[in-house]
């Protein structure tokens, strides 16, 4: 009987989709700067929806197709982070204003951090202290839509777009360090737990 060869650590929808997202990076920048005030908006507000999408439906995919691994759980929030990372230092670029500047910082530095933290449990063992909470998948959401309306930028339909996108991306780097803070005291609480008794034995 021949034994059935092993996947390709890059083989199978999910991954594909995660892959797709990084490969749009380059081409959402192109777009971007392609006619800022005309159809390039669209093209590239396009290219981050997507981006949006295939960030749903690759960890979707990977549940209910048995595709997850090891190699997909490292490479999808890298993928997230590389885009969000380009898309808020093209719109600072665009729109060199301190407002935005701010909240560009607080986001991708506290991609950094959480990246950071989450490696440091995974190292020792206790990723899961650090587990995604709710309030970092509403701060993903805001954040999501907020990026979107800035990429547009212009008013649509009577609509304020570049001002809505301003609301929601300070909402958004709220909820970045109260997320930032939730997981980082998390991580606190564990090390002074687990300290606690080793502490009380050598007092007594």
């Amino acid at each position: 009987m021949t034994p059935t060869p092993p996947k390709h650590f890059l083989s199978g929808w999910a991954m594909k989709l995660t892959i797709l997202r990084m490969v749009l990076i380059p081409l959402f920048i192109f777009t971007y700067y392609c006619h800022p005030h005309s159809w390039g908006q669209w093209l590239s507000l396009g290219v981050y929806t997507i981006a949006c999408l295939s960030d749903f439906f690759d960890g979707w995919l990977a549940r209910h197709l048995k595709e997850e691994s090891a190699f997909g759980a490292f490479l999808d929030p890298v993928a997230d982070k590389l885009m969000v990372a380009a898309v808020l230092i093209v719109l600072v670029q665009q729109n060199p204003e301190i407002w935005l500047m701010l909240c560009a910082l607080i986001v991708i530095g506290r991609e950094i951090w959480i990246s950071a933290l989450r490696e440091w449990m995974s190292g020792i063992g206790h990723r899961g202290v650090v587990a995604v909470a709710k309030i970092g998948k509403w701060k993903t959401t805001v954040q999501m839509f907020s990026m979107g309306f800035l990429i547009f930028r212009e008013p649509w339909l009577g609509l304020p777009i570049w001002r809505i996108g301003q609301v929601l991306i300070l909402i958004a780097s709220v909820l970045t360090i109260l997320s930032m803070w939730q997981y980082t005291a998390a991580a606190y609480r564990y090390f002074r737990e687990a300290m606690t008794p080793a502490s009380s034995e050598t007092n007594v």
